[in-house]
């Protein structure tokens, strides 16, 4: 591109698998580290960085070809990820196709689990980081404003969000297949995060009646569990007390293993009879892979709840044309928008000004 241009590069599930994920996935150190060298990257007038368990992505505003590319290259460095992997995997967009793209992740039309309505508060997530960092100019801060309006349109006019698709409700429906009923079941959820909380409120919602939430930081634990009436269990007991659990949550932000297969199979000898259902919605892993392969243990992982949600998927896909129809449309008229931003030199439209205030036509 000769003239300034909106990009988006990443990795998603689309391309790159829950192992090669794990590799991309920035913990809280890299994060910064690489938001300051992106910050200070020449070329890159506004960009915001999406990281969640099924993609890492970069939207920016670059002023010539190369800084894309850039981009990438200083991510896989701080990731020390192999540069020709990356770009086997990688997704590239630009102008009024990375505008879609964006508005299509937002309304969860790109999802590993098609219309989850998580992926939304992410996006929010993300771009009030890169404002408040002072990362992101008028350009997009007028795209990502629209594309929380069309994302908000496509969940009111379209059915793409109902039926069972997010992880919490199909991890449930699971636990309900192995055990019956969840009266008796007793939960330990690993992790006070907002994940973990969903799932286990989406247990209690079906009738789950004992939860025990176990947190590094204790007094957070404690926290959780007092709004979910809940038990506190000190995080170094876990696996020690692991045996008393029927079903156990992980969703810790952990950069390793929580739950080895020593420990699991330690409590399957103490519990031979009944089944031990582990559901792991961390990255990376929280649990032991090899785990699944002891006798009367479930282990489902992310990429394997989301298998499990394609046959719910049959039904919102009537959903998903109408849904991309509504945001290509939104889309292109964002974009002649936005256009004009782009191709304008102002050198007193810097990173993080406030989008306009008076409504736009797009």
């Amino acid at each position: 591109m000769s003239t300034p241009g909106l990009f988006v590069l990443g990795a998603t599930h689309h391309r790159a698998a829950l192992a090669v994920r794990e590799k991309l996935a920035l913990d809280a150190t890299a994060a910064a580290l690489l938001h300051a060298e992106l910050a200070a990257l020449p070329g890159l007038r506004e960009f915001t960085v999406l990281s969640t368990c099924n993609r890492i992505e970069f939207y920016g505003v670059a002023e010539n070809g190369d800084v894309a590319a850039r981009v990438a290259a200083a991510f896989c460095a701080r990731q020390r990820f192999n540069r020709e992997e990356f770009d086997k995997i990688c997704l590239g967009l630009g102008d009024e196709a990375a505008v879609r793209h964006l508005l299509e992740v937002a309304a969860g039309l790109d999802s590993q689990m098609l219309g989850e309505t998580e992926i939304f508060g992410q996006v929010k997530a993300a771009y009030a980081a890169a404002q408040t960092a002072g990362n992101t100019g008028p350009v997009l801060n007028r795209v990502f404003q629209k594309c929380f309006q069309a994302a908000k349109h496509v969940r009111t006019h379209t059915a793409i969000t109902e039926g069972h698709v997010s992880v919490a409700n199909v991890a449930v429906d699971l636990a309900i297949s192995i055990f019956g009923g969840l009266a008796d079941a007793r939960i330990l959820l690993l992790g006070a995060g907002e994940i973990g909380e969903k799932t286990a409120r989406a247990f209690q919602s079906r009738g789950a009646a004992s939860v025990t939430v176990a947190s590094r930081r204790l007094e957070r634990a404690m926290e959780l569990a007092r709004a979910l009436g809940a038990s506190a269990l000190p995080f170094e007991q876990r696996e020690a007390r692991l045996a008393e659990f029927d079903i156990v949550v992980c969703a810790t932000a952990a950069p390793g293993m929580v739950l080895g297969l020593d420990a699991i199979a330690t409590a399957m000898a103490r519990r031979p009879a009944q089944p031990l259902f582990l559901i792991d919605q961390a990255l990376p892993r929280d649990v032991d892979p090899a785990a699944a392969e002891l006798e009367n243990v479930f282990l489902y992982n992310l990429d394997d709840l989301a298998q499990i949600t394609e046959r719910n998927r049959l039904a919102r896909e009537a959903e998903v044309g109408k849904g991309r129809a509504i945001l290509a449309d939104r889309a292109a008229a964002l974009w002649r928008a936005v256009a004009p931003q782009l191709a304008a030199s102002v050198p007193t439209q810097t990173r993080g000004e406030a989008a306009p205030q008076k409504p736009a036509s797009a």
